[in-house]
């Protein structure tokens, strides 16, 4: 059984060599997601408590806005979700089951 994809009608943008709005918020949501990943290697490896809760806020702030993105994008039906298969899943959380008890 195939799945369907979730997706809003696609909102139309001009087809021209100058960035139209969905590429504008494709490099935010971008932007963001480098921005979150890098706070989160900060936030590991801050050892001072002050400086560890600013960033800690920051990335609290860059992750509100790159879902706000992904939110608009998906709205405007520049993004789309496919939902998983209940064997794709049921597989995925065998692999995590068995990874975590080799771990243990």
């Amino acid at each position: 059984m195939e799945s369907s994809t979730i997706k809003n009608p696609t909102a139309q943008v001009p087809d021209t060599p100058e960035m139209n709005d969905r590429d504008l918020i494709t490099d935010a949501l971008s932007t963001e997601k480098h921005l979150a990943n890098s706070y989160v290697t900060a936030l590991h490896e801050a050892s001072h408590d002050a400086f560890y809760q600013s960033i800690l806020g920051i990335f609290e702030d860059t992750s509100k806005q790159q879902r706000n993105f992904y939110d608009l994008m998906f709205q405007h039906g520049w993004y789309s979700i496919t939902p998983a298969q209940s064997a794709e899943i049921k597989q995925a959380e065998q692999q995590f089951t068995t990874s975590k008890q080799q771990l243990q």
